[in-house]
């Protein structure tokens, strides 16, 4: 049997309710509201969730407000150019891409999308939902050398280990991993990738922890790897 209103709510106006909210809802105007999304977004430095934004004390403004004047938060957050960070459909993730791809006249490379934080959507979240930023560059239409393919396959191997060890890891760590998985790249593999340089795995240590940061891992300054 479906519940009856409270009374307090069973005798609320209808046109003075909506008079209420429209009086609320001008207190700011859509530019106002946006202006402000965008100033968060700045202080950030990333797209910021209703928590984020509500937790903001400069946003001077409640997300419900926002909510309010564009119907959803992220309406609002595509309203002033920010992606939502979890909802972006594949089609806007690869517009994204293009439009990035011909502003800098190039590929977009996994770089140039953590420099423009707040305003592309997160690298993690193209790893997420095409497999690997190869795969999602590809369907936007770029030509992805196969190099950085294997390059990309490596650090998505390399911040899974990580999370099972709970540290980067150190290339015994690697070579007793593919002992157990074949799925792995070699540990020379992955030293090539580097042109067998000096340093070359801890440049390749290096990439892992900007991946696991991108994803929202701590990762320490020993290289220990938080939750």
């Amino acid at each position: 049997m479906a519940r009856k209103p409270y009374r307090a709510i069973a005798k609320i106006d209808p046109a003075a309710l909506a008079e209420f909210r429209a009086g609320i809802r001008r207190r700011y105007s859509d530019e106002q509201i946006l202006a402000a999304l965008q100033a968060s977004a700045a202080r950030l430095g990333r797209s910021p969730t209703m928590k984020e934004f509500a937790a903001d004390p400069d946003a001077g403004m409640h997300p419900q407000t926002v909510i309010e004047h564009f119907g959803t938060w992220n309406a609002a957050k595509r309203a002033a150019g920010l992606m939502p960070r979890r909802f972006a459909t594949r089609e806007e993730l690869v517009a994204q891409l293009r439009q990035l791809g011909d502003e800098l006249g190039r590929t977009p490379t996994a770089q140039d999308i953590r420099s423009r934080r707040g305003t592309m959507p997160s690298a993690s979240l193209y790893w997420h939902t095409f497999g690997s930023l190869s795969t999602a560059l590809r369907e936007a239409g770029f030509d992805v050398a196969v190099g950085e393919e294997r390059l990309e396959r490596a650090i998505s191997q390399g911040a899974e280990l990580s999370r099972a060890l709970g540290r980067l890891p150190k290339f015994g760590d690697w070579q007793d991993a593919r002992r157990r998985d074949e799925s792995l790249l070699t540990e020379w593999q992955v030293y090539r990738l580097f042109e067998a340089r000096r340093g070359a795995w801890g440049t390749f240590q290096y990439l892992v922890r900007e991946r696991l940061t991108d994803e929202g891992v701590a990762v320490n300054a020993d290289g220990s790897v938080g939750s």
